[in-house]
């Protein structure tokens, strides 16, 4: 018996339209962020009062404006998105009902329906104004399987029977656990979680993928669901490679779309964890779609993997060659959306669509069918490796699924270092929930300033192979001591997620401000890689220096031990001038992220000088102008020594064939003054003349030394050589000549820190200037005072 009278499937229709003319201005009006209102002049002030704004003021009317509500936004921006998706049969506005029952109360509002051929979209639209956590939405899915089932019954009376029904629950802004029993029931029903990381993803399709989004799509919501029943039949070549059986065919472009499925690394894809691709690059597709509307072909191969969850593919072979292990035969394919997972050649798939040969081209394609994630993972790496970088979030979000279970202890730990990561970003209940840019998924924050912020925090060990190095083991989360290294990896990446949550949920929480501030100090790049490194430095102090906590500490011992040096930062940082904030911001560069850890120590050092660690300690002495200045002068006069001693030496020994002897050193000599001349040329300096014996480099004089380093003149048995002068014990003794003049190798990488008086970031630390105090004592003695 049906369920509606024709009136009621005619009130139903007549609350969608098809109409292109008037779907094209509904998208115009609903992309747009303000809602427009034309009234007489008189009802202005009225208006007004309710929030309304003028726009413009006309002859007999004024036209008024108002920002949409946040959950008319987001039903906006969802019709929208499916308008882009190719959806031409939509509903106008908010008020269509859809019939679940034959009671007359058995109605539901839908926010948005989107209506196709193959397809109907039913999609219920939940938002927050701000990012919040969800209440239970229990009372959302109840009696849902019903509502479903009475859907399906109007949808095929209203339609046709046929149509593939997918109901949708979207939400913008709030936080639920994808885990929670009431998601999990949802999923249950065949339908799909659509929250603030899909709307992105799909956005991301849209405008990559344009005109070809739509097959993606279609495969995020009905994967390995039949598109008919019929198989397809082609033949194919099966041969073996690394102990996998592999199918080689042709296959047309049209139905390769529909079957095809792109392991996007986005967390609107994670229930396929481990996923790998990059999204499609918008102007290469457009060149590969006109390349081949203007006759181009590709002869390389499409790889895929078959997925053989739900369908098999099945192979019937027919001969075999004597020559050859290969063999002939026919391949069942089932005719279901993204059961083939497109390892290599997207671009190439998708640039097929909306082309003139999407169905009347066919193209090579290599296919696997049992390779598992990891697999498929390795497969695309290795592709990859030689072409196009990928880029640097992607590869550390793919290092987690590579090395998780590797022999090799230092590449687990940087599959646990990125894990880490990844849960911090991913974690709905945390303050850094989507603020961390992970594989394909954009966000504020990079992922590599976290990846530097782990490996320089302490907070896990360094190898090197399968060696631990033993100074990062202390005050380490890690247990290196637990053998089980999975167990191990488990637990430390639980208690240090749950760690760092606690720290950023101090500057949430305590310290909005900074926490929401546009120009962050904390929730910036550099600033991460300096809070991160700071936790790891402060429980560091707190583990070795003072023993208030261990490896075996939990996350909540551990957070309230370091608690108040966190206060102390953040309420200074909350208090920083204008002109403070704006020095700190303004560093970039080589060197910025560790400068803004300095920083970060230093505040926390002007309340707590007890802490002081050993690199806080060298970075103050080389910002200290007495010692920089000490030192500077020292080097130069080391420096100049060396060149009268090295020169006065070299012409006694050679007399007036010393520029010959040294003549290669000279030519180089010569080149750097032309250079010099023309860079105080360019500079509008004019010309000057430069003397090549201006020109030598310490590397020079110390090849001269190394050379004659025992040659004197004749008859001279007074002489002092190179060796008299220059031989300088440094602590290894004065065994060879190599241990005498090492001291020159290090003179001369200190050089730059007083040469360039604008490097003062670098600058000297007391032991170096100690350094250069002991090598002028010992070549100028003379001068000591």
């Amino acid at each position: 018996m049906s369920l509606l009278k024709q009136i009621e499937i005619d009130q139903i229709k007549g609350k969608l339209t098809d109409d292109v003319s008037q779907l094209g201005k509904l998208y115009k009006a609903k992309k747009n962020e303000f809602i427009f209102l034309s009234v007489e002049h008189s009802l202005v002030e009225d208006y007004l009062k309710q929030g309304w704004e003028v726009e413009v003021e006309l002859k007999t009317k004024t036209r008024l404006k108002k920002p949409k509500s946040h959950h008319k936004q987001f039903e906006d921006d969802v019709w929208c998105q499916f308008y882009e998706l190719g959806y031409r049969f939509l509903n106008y506005d908010d008020q269509f009902t859809l019939p679940y029952g034959k009671d007359p109360e058995d109605k539901k509002q839908i926010d948005v329906i989107a209506i196709d051929k193959e397809t109907v979209i039913i999609i219920e639209c939940k938002s927050s104004e701000k990012p919040r956590a969800s209440s239970s939405v229990k009372t959302e899915f109840e009696g849902l399987e019903k509502r479903l089932d009475g859907f399906k019954k109007s949808i095929d009376q209203i339609f046709g029977k046929g149509l593939k029904i997918k109901y949708i629950y979207a939400t913008r802004n709030l936080r639920i656990d994808p885990e929670s029993i009431e998601i999990q029931r949802l999923i249950k029903t065949k339908s799909f979680y659509y929250n603030d990381n899909t709307y992105e993803y799909l956005n991301s399709l849209i405008k990559n993928y344009k005109g070809a989004s739509r097959y993606q799509f279609l495969g995020l919501m009905f994967k390995d669901q039949l598109i008919n029943t019929d198989k397809i039949e082609i033949p194919a070549v099966e041969g073996m490679m690394g102990n996998k059986s592999y199918y080689m065919f042709s296959l047309e472009p049209h139905l390769l779309l529909k079957l095809g499925f792109v392991l996007h690394r986005t967390r609107a894809n994670e229930a396929e964890m481990p996923t790998y691709q990059r999204l499609l690059v918008p102007s290469r597709l457009k060149g590969i779609r006109k390349f081949i509307n203007d006759g181009g072909y590709f002869p390389n191969s499409i790889i895929v993997n078959f997925s053989q969850k739900k369908h098999k593919v099945y192979f019937e072979p027919s001969s075999r060659s004597g020559d050859s292990k290969s063999r002939f035969g026919m391949l069942k394919i089932p005719n279901a959306y993204a059961i083939a997972y497109i390892i290599d050649g997207q671009h190439r798939v998708y640039g097929y669509s909306d082309t003139d040969f999407t169905k009347n081209n066919t193209i090579p394609v290599v296919a696997f069918t049992e390779l598992d994630s990891i697999e498929q993972l390795e497969i695309f790496m290795s592709i990859n490796e030689n072409q196009k970088a990928v880029s640097p979030s992607l590869r550390g979000t793919l290092e987690r699924d590579l090395y998780w279970e590797s022999d090799r202890t230092d590449t687990r730990i940087k599959a646990l270092r990125s894990s880490i990561i990844i849960e911090l970003s991913e974690a709905t209940n945390g303050p850094l929930y989507n603020k961390i840019e992970v594989g394909e998924d954009p966000a504020i924050l990079k992922f590599t300033p976290f990846s530097n912020g782990l490996l320089n925090s302490g907070l896990l060990p360094k190898a090197k192979g399968n060696k631990y190095d033993e100074n990062s083991v202390l005050g380490a989360v890690y247990d290196t001591n637990n053998h089980n290294h999975k167990q191990e990896m488990n637990r430390s990446r639980k208690s240090l997620v749950q760690f760092i949550n606690m720290c950023y949920g101090l500057v949430e929480e305590e310290y909005p401000e900074i926490f929401e501030s546009e120009k962050s100090l904390i929730l910036s790049n550099r600033g991460s890689y300096a809070f991160v490194s700071l936790i790891g430095s402060l429980n560091y102090w707190e583990t070795v220096k003072k023993g208030t906590i261990n490896n075996k500490s939990t996350p909540s011992e551990r957070f309230e031990a370091i608690k108040k040096y966190l206060n102390s930062l953040l309420s200074q940082l909350k208090v920083l001038s204008d002109e403070e904030e704006e020095t700190l911001l303004s560093k970039y560069g080589t060197g910025a992220d560790l400068r803004w850890l300095r920083n970060f120590q230093m505040l926390v050092n002007r309340e707590f000088p007890e802490y002081e660690p050993l690199e806080l300690v060298e970075w103050k002495e080389r910002q200290d102008k007495n010692l920089q200045s000490q030192g500077r002068q020292l080097g130069v006069e080391i420096e100049k020594h060396i060149k009268h001693e090295v020169l006065d030496k070299i012409q006694a020994i050679f007399g007036k064939n010393w520029e010959l002897e040294i003549n290669s050193i000279k030519r180089k000599c010569l080149e750097r003054a032309e250079e010099e001349k023309e860079k105080n040329y360019k500079e509008g300096l004019g010309s000057t003349d430069i003397e090549w014996t201006e020109m030598f480099t310490i590397n020079d004089y110390k090849s001269i030394i190394d050379k004659y380093w025992t040659r004197k003149p004749e008859e001279q048995e007074d002489f002092k050589t190179f060796q008299d002068e220059f031989s300088i014990d440094i602590g290894e003794g004065l065994g060879s000549k190599a241990k005498s003049i090492k001291w020159i190798s290090r003179f001369n990488s200190l050089r730059n820190s007083w040469a360039h008086e604008g490097t003062k970031e670098k600058g000297l630390s007391k032991e170096e200037v100690i350094f250069l105090e002991r090598i002028h004592n010992n070549i100028i003695p003379e001068l000591q005072s």
